[in-house]
This record gives C-alpha cells, structure tokens and sequence, in this order.
C-alpha cells in the first residue's frame, strides 16, 4: 500500500491514483484500500487536522485501474471536521464517505464494554491459506484466531497485518486493515455467490492506535441475515487486547 501512495497525482481537491490488480477482490477494488484513499484526501482537506474518530462509507460501484479522489470540507467548529471525500472510476462513482476528525475532551463518562475474546496469540495462530494472484488478501499476513467451530456460525476472528506498512499514517492503516475479514455470514452459505458490502460505519475509540508488530485482532459478527442482506457488527483490538474501533456494516448475498 505505501508503494501506492507513493504514486498519488495531486490533482485539484485530492489526487489521481492507479489501483493495481493485486488489490482487487472480483471486479472491484477491496473495500478497505478505496476506503484508505478516501481518507488520505479527506486528511489533506485541511491544515491540522484532529485525529479521525468516525467513518460513514458507501460503495456505490465497481473501482479499479486509475481513479479520482476528490475531497471537501462540509463543516469545521471549534473541536470537529466534517470532510466528505468520493472515489471516482471509469463506471462513475464507486465511493462516498464521511469522515468526523474530532480532539479529545474533558468528560465524566468511562464506558469500556469491549473485551477481546481469549485467543492466542497470531505466532500462536494457524496461518492463512492461498488465494488468485490478483486477489487483495495476498497482501497481507493472516492467522486464525479461533478453533473452526463444529457448526457454521456467522461469526469470524483473525489475526491480520499488512505486509507493506512502512511509513503509513496509522488510522490509514487501520481503515485499510478493518474490512479484511470475509463477511460473518459467509460461513452460512451452502454454495459460492457473490458478496458485496454496501455500507460501512465504523468509530475509532482511540486517537493513536498502535500494536506490536503490525498484528491486529478483527473480527465480525453477523446479527441478521434475510433476502439477501445481511447485519453484521465489527471489532478491532490491537496485540494488547485494547479496543481499537468499532462498526457496523451491510453486505448483499447474492445466493
């Protein structure tokens, strides 16, 4: 991913970029690289921004090849930033998001009701399998974090890491690295059809997020599934077991 960055084209109100085959997952880019993007141009929106702490994400169509990033400040008060940023291929608009960058305040309210389920440690893990040259997963490292259940339950855990990180900006990397995971239903599903996200909500609890050797614990928990839209929520933990972000998306079963 830094190699992509690396060749980002400053255009007005964003940048052009390729997207390379190795990161596509069928016909479209992989959720979590066009999600990237659009935040490496929502952070250039504005000077100093505040941290990131909340993303509304659409993906509105297919993306690849050379695409255009664009973003636009809506609104910025004394604490928040709301940025808006669209990714833009040759089909048209493939990507809208929101993005809130907030500071931290003071406030009497502690909540932390995330524990991290008992898993071992990712050297502890099994390792991932293999997949299509040109298929997005080969360019990360990934192990399994739980025992594969008796039964098929919509639900799945693994330990991933990116493994070009270098110099990434870390709430780049985490938004590149959260929507890794096969979507929770998959695992119900009596026969391969396609599955596509349609929207992603998700909250940064943290305003630096950092982990030991790049490994972050993610995992994604179907709550309903009926005509062909599924609910799932979603989790991330850095290697300490410490809450990282929370979310929420909307997958479409095609079978």
């Amino acid at each position: 991913m830094p190699e992509i960055l690396s060749q980002i084209c400053p255009a007005e109100r964003g940048f052009n970029v390729t997207i390379p085959d190795g990161w596509l997952q069928g016909r479209t880019a992989y959720g979590g690289l066009s999600g990237a993007l659009a935040l490496t141009a929502a952070m250039q929106a504005d000077a100093d921004m505040p941290p990131l702490r909340s993303a509304q994400i659409a993906y509105v169509g297919p993306l690849s090849g050379e695409v255009s990033v664009r973003a636009e400040k809506l609104r910025r008060g004394k604490n928040a930033a709301f940025i808006r940023s669209d990714v833009i291929g040759e089909a048209g608009l493939g990507l809208a998001a929101t993005f809130v960058f907030m500071n931290a305040m003071e406030s009497a309210v502690h909540l932390n009701d995330m524990p991290a389920p008992d898993v071992a440690q990712p050297e502890e893990s099994s390792g991932g399998g293999h997949h299509a040259a040109n298929f997005f997963v080969n360019n990360f490292d990934w192990r399994h974090a739980l025992p594969k259940p008796d039964v098929p339950v919509a639900d799945v855990s693994r330990w991933v890491r990116l493994k070009a990180r270098e110099g990434l900006d870390p709430m780049v990397e985490l938004i590149a690295i959260a929507d890794a995971l096969p979507p929770a239903a998959l695992p119900l599903m009596t026969a391969r059809a396609p599955i596509s996200t349609m929207t992603w909500l998700i909250n940064l609890l943290t305003p630096k997020p950092q982990t030991r050797d790049g490994w972050w614990l993610i995992r994604a928990v179907g709550n309903y599934a009926e005509n062909g839209c599924s609910s799932q929520s979603m989790y991330v933990w850095n290697s300490e077991g410490e809450p990282i972000a929370s979310g929420m998306q909307s997958v479409a079963l095609f079978g």
